[in-house]
């Protein structure tokens, strides 16, 4: 029942949908993998630059990425999608490789909320 329950944590729910997990390859989640899967998925995504960055993404058909620039500018993003805006550490608290995923409103795509550098990422050879 911490600071930031109700508003993030009280609306998951348990999966209700079956899912058969000794028959799915799951090998791409191994460290050693990972990250390539995880680049080309920020690679793939199609970008939204600048200041309605966030109107432009709902314009876009499948997964998106949306610029941050700093702290203040991430902050403001997260606001509007109601994206959990905490900075810890020098990045985003929900971020791996300063790149925060989250789907909003649909299952359907993923929003990637990252800083636009391959280099700031971590992940150069993208």
């Amino acid at each position: 029942m911490g600071q930031f329950f109700k508003q993030y944590l009280e609306p998951i729910k348990l999966n209700d949908v079956h899912v058969d997990w000794k028959s799915m390859d799951l090998a791409y989640l191994m460290e050693d993998k990972y990250l390539s899967y995880f680049a080309k998925i920020v690679s793939d995504a199609k970008p939204a630059y600048g200041a309605d960055a966030v109107l432009k993404a709902f314009n876009i058909d499948g997964d998106v990425r949306i610029q941050y620039n700093d702290q203040a500018d991430f902050e403001r993003i997260a606001r509007q999608f109601g994206v959990f805006e905490e900075w810890k550490d020098g990045i985003p608290r929900t971020a791996y490789k300063g790149v925060v995923v989250f789907r909003h409103q649909t299952h359907r795509r993923i929003f990637l909320l990252g800083p636009d550098s391959p280099r700031l990422l971590g992940i150069e050879h993208v």
